[in-house]
């Protein structure tokens, strides 16, 4: 019989997290043979474990069969080298190892004092990042403003929305909160929508401008500034403009310089949303895609989403830390400390919406160390590369077509209608998705632009090589043959 497992004690951590490495190791051995997208029901999970919690303890074996037997089932395997849908989620052994430090230390670094290192490196890594993404002074550490580590890219836009929001506020009166506007187009993420209802903007002030194809979905300046001058024309106050760099749906890239200026003739905080996408600015032929950023008040890339650092891990940099410190500080009794209380050191937890926050720059500072700036490069240019092999594929059928032009590592593309019925084909690209998610080889996912259903093939996950694109294109291939042929049947 297994010893009983302690709360803590070194020689059991050590056999038992050396197991748990295994499992790990062989389920990354193993991955390709799952089926990508989980094919469980609703609800099997209840069928399938107790009641209730068990009153003794069971051994580690036991529970990590029933990983393999009743969990995995139920997971959809991100990691997999067939995964293509959304936008990858990157785990590497780098950012696994800093995952696993962090858990270790599991300390909880809301203010310098409670782990000084934690803020420290944190600074020192977003420095290190800012530099490779070639940002504006202002946005290090050494100028006004900063980076700091959020969870995800919707609590950065969060945060800076309610920033900017109290900045303006404390200028026009806080009764004017019915007067404030937010712009941004109909491709931006969802996410700032959530972050206006948090942040008491009035739903009737939220801007969404619609994009079409003649911008390839990108915001238009010309609009913008009508909706603008529209506005102040009845009393309202233009005070937040949120630009994309590769929009969720199709990678659309916003005109970064010329909502600049247009920011900042209204004196507007600007945002740049470039979650998925900030990645490939760190390689100097994609850094052009985020010109512009020097007139921006804020500036966010998730590094867990492409640059092979486990979630979640989404950096933010903001040209005026004051602005972020004033709207989310509070000093109760029990946080005051000599270091804080004399400014000499930087409190995350002012930069952020909860309290407590992880050692997270372990898993960024591993990443850079253990890959360094050329092999990470090297690793976003062989996506890209992968994807503009599969454009090939799909422009040499004339069955499919290709979409939207290509800028990253997504392709959006679709299976042409035989009769050239938009609803029929609509039809025709959703039965397309099921079929093919539901063969369990490869898992890709849709958007709708223009009133078009349109499936996305994203390629970022760590494994993927060229074979994985390759017999996914024949998936497509066939499963669309098939649904042709019943089609001329009927």
């Amino acid at each position: 019989m297994e010893e009983r497992l302690k709360p803590m004690d070194a020689e059991q951590l050590r056999e038992s997290a050396h197991r748990m490495v295994d499992f790990i190791a062989d389920y990354y051995k193993s991955i390709e043979s799952f089926p990508v997208l989980s094919q469980v029901e609703p609800g099997y999970l209840r069928k399938l474990l107790p009641d209730s919690a068990p009153d003794h303890p069971e051994s580690l074996q036991q529970v990590l069969e029933d990983v393999q037997a009743k969990i995995l089932p139920g997971v959809t395997h991100w990691q997999s080298p067939n995964y293509f849908a959304y936008y990858p989620s990157n785990s590497s052994i780098a950012g696994f190892m800093g995952e696993m430090l962090s858990a270790g230390l599991n300390i909880v670094g809301f203010s310098w004092i409670t782990s000084p290192a934690a803020t420290e490196l944190e600074i020192i890594v977003l420095d290190w990042l800012a530099k490779l993404l070639n940002l504006p002074d202002d946005f290090l550490s050494t100028g006004p403003g900063g980076g700091v580590i959020q969870g995800t890219a919707s609590e950065a836009v969060l945060v800076v929305l309610l920033a900017a929001r109290d900045k303006f506020l404390s200028r026009i009166g806080k009764s004017s909160l019915n007067k404030l506007v937010v712009y941004s187009s109909d491709q931006t993420h969802s996410a700032l929508q959530k972050a206006c209802q948090i942040g008491g903007i009035y739903p009737e002030n939220c801007r969404v401008l619609k994009t079409d194809a003649s911008t390839n979905y990108a915001l238009s300046p010309d609009l913008l500034n009508e909706v603008i001058s529209q506005d102040i024309s009845t009393g309202l106050v233009p005070f937040l403009l949120c630009a994309t760099v590769g929009t969720t749906s199709s990678t659309a890239v916003d005109p970064l310089p010329a909502l600049a200026t247009i920011a900042k003739r209204n004196g507007m905080w600007f945002h740049i949303d470039a979650a998925y996408a900030g990645s490939a600015c760190i390689c100097p032929e994609y850094r052009p895609y985020i010109d512009g950023v020097e007139e921006a008040d804020s500036f966010n890339m998730n590094a867990h989403k492409w640059f092979l650092t486990n979630f979640d891990c989404s950096a933010l940099w903001i040209k005026d830390r004051k602005a972020l410190i004033q709207a989310l500080s509070t000093n109760p009794e029990f946080l005051k400390n000599k270091a804080s209380q004399a400014n000499m050191v930087v409190d995350y937890r002012d930069w952020q919406i909860p309290l407590g926050r992880r050692f997270r720059s372990l898993k960024l500072w591993m990443v850079l160390r253990l890959y360094g700036v050329q092999n990470l490069q090297q690793y976003i240019r062989n996506h890209i590369e992968l994807a503009r092999q599969f454009e090939d594929l799909v422009s040499q059928d004339p069955k499919f077509e290709v979409v939207t032009p290509r800028i990253f590592s997504l392709v959006c593309f679709r299976l042409l209608s035989p009769d050239n019925d938009g609803d029929k084909g609509n039809k025709l690209n959703r039965d397309l998705l099921d079929t093919v998610n539901s063969t369990g080889k490869i898992f890709i996912s849709h958007t709708v632009l223009s009133g078009t259903y349109i499936l996305r093939f994203a390629i970022g996950a760590p494994l993927t090589e060229e074979r994985h694109v390759n017999e996914a294109w024949k998936v497509l291939q066939d499963e669309a043959s098939k649904l042709l042929a019943t089609i001329q049947n009927n």
